[in-house]
């Protein structure tokens, strides 16, 4: 059967917020969806809370790395396991607002967007106001990934990202830990995908309150906008290269 919409939630040790990110997912998400958790090796009670909701809704499935891999791993075994028309990421921290799904993945509804990006600056909505130094590392790598894709994005980094079902599953993704923004971004350019963005809510999280970014990451970053828009073809970034609808 294929569902029109697959949402792909990787998860480490998130039991404090998991039930209510699932809750809400299944309020606001329309009939005909599939949500994937995949548990990258939490060491808390994440994966059980997983399991028992999962015994009682259908749609929502548990998919278990046996030790960590970092997010880009739990993403990619999420994106192979989909079966969704669109293919959308949530994380687990309570940071975005599944609500905001039906905007972000409408363009592509349409039939005017293969990819779509929910930025968090594009025009403000209700965002948290936190740390300086997370917002202009953000603008770096964004304009940095623009510089070399020649795209206008706003938020590279942000996590909601829906694709065509049929882009991000033949995809080839090879980078670690919080690379898969920066690779993704690159590879949709050399598709030539019709991209948009659309504006969307943050309810960004303290480190104390369990954020996991650091500076390792941004840095990990800009080696991966190097590699992978200078140094990887079009050829080497999908397994089969995915026809493209245009709207007639």
């Amino acid at each position: 059967m294929n569902l029109q919409l697959s949402v792909i939630v990787p998860v480490f040790n998130e039991e404090k917020t998991i039930l209510e990110v699932l809750e809400a997912l299944e309020k606001a998400l329309p009939a005909g969806h599939e949500i994937i958790v995949v548990d990258d090796g939490s060491t808390d009670g994440t994966a059980a809370i997983v399991e028992k909701y999962a015994g009682k809704h259908k749609s929502v499935r548990l998919i278990r790395h046996p030790q960590n891999k970092g997010k880009t791993a739990a993403l990619v075994t999420g994106f192979a396991a989909s079966t969704g028309a669109i293919v959308i990421v949530q994380d687990a921290d309570l940071e975005y607002d599944p609500a905001e799904i039906a905007d972000v993945i409408a363009p592509i509804l349409s039939n005017r967007a293969d990819v779509v990006y929910g930025s968090r600056f594009l025009t403000r909505r209700a965002s948290r106001v936190l740390y300086y130094r997370h917002f202009l590392a953000n603008r770096f790598l964004t304009g940095l990934s623009n510089l070399l894709t020649d795209l206008n994005f706003t938020d590279v980094e942000t996590c909601y990202k829906a694709f065509r079902g049929e882009i991000i599953r033949n995809m080839v993704i090879s980078s670690s830990g919080f690379g898969f923004e920066v690779e993704v971004t690159a590879k949709i350019a050399k598709l030539g995908c019709r991209t948009y963005e659309v504006p969307i809510s943050y309810y960004g999280r303290t480190y104390q309150e369990g954020k996991k970014i650091g500076l390792k990451d941004g840095i990990h970053a800009i080696y991966y906008i190097f590699k992978y828009n200078l140094f990887t073809s079009l050829k080497g970034s999908y397994r089969q290269i995915p026809e493209l609808r245009r709207k007639p």
